[in-house]
C-alpha cells in the first residue's frame, strides 16, 4: 500500500529538499542508496518497485 503524501512532507519524511522529490519524479535524478530506501521506506513500498534502473551500457553479444 502506498502512501498519499505531499512532495514537502516526503522530503521531510526522508531529509531532503522538495525539488530533490520532483527530481525524483521526473527522473533527473539518481539517488544514493540510502535516500532510495529511505523514500522506499516512506511510500511503504520496496526500491525495485519504485525505480527502475536501465543498463545503458549493456550490449547484446
Amino acid at each position: 500500500m502506498r502512501r498519499s503524501l505531499t512532495q514537502e512532507r516526503l522530503a521531510e519524511m526522508v531529509g531532503v529538499r522538495r525539488e530533490t522529490i520532483i527530481f525524483l519524479e521526473q527522473g533527473k535524478y539518481n539517488p544514493s542508496l540510502r535516500l532510495a530506501h529511505n523514500v522506499a521506506r516512506a511510500l511503504q513500498t520496496t526500491m525495485e518497485e519504485l525505480f527502475i534502473f536501465e543498463d545503458k551500457e549493456r550490449t547484446e553479444d
